[in-house]
């Protein structure tokens, strides 16, 4: 599991709207059996979301939102090929963690 790595959501929020799971963890941690990823979700709503906390990804041309508040550990074994990268958002995904962490 490659950091930024987009893989299909292994879990059962799949079918809840969140299709995929970003990778936010380093490679550094690569031995571990389990990797920190950021659920990557469509936005229905007619509300507006709050970008600093929900940045916008574009995952296979479809606009998905990061959210950050849902960052969780998966297991390895289950994040297969990975259908995309978000490396060159790295930025918007680190000041969403930051908002969720210092609430700035």
């Amino acid at each position: 599991m490659a950091q930024y790595d987009v893989h299909l959501n292994p879990g059962a929020s799949a079918g809840d709207g969140i299709p995929y799971a970003a990778v936010i963890q380093s490679d550094l941690l690569d031995a571990l059996s389990t990797g920190l990823t950021m659920p990557l979700a469509a936005m229905t709503f007619a509300g507006k979301v709050p970008s600093a906390l929900c940045p916008l990804m574009m995952i296979k041309g479809q606009r998905m939102h990061a959210l950050v508040r849902l960052a969780a550990p998966l297991p390895a074994k289950l994040m297969r090929k990975p259908v995309d990268n978000v490396a060159a958002q790295a930025s918007a995904l680190f000041t969403a963690m930051d908002v969720v962490l210092s609430g700035v």
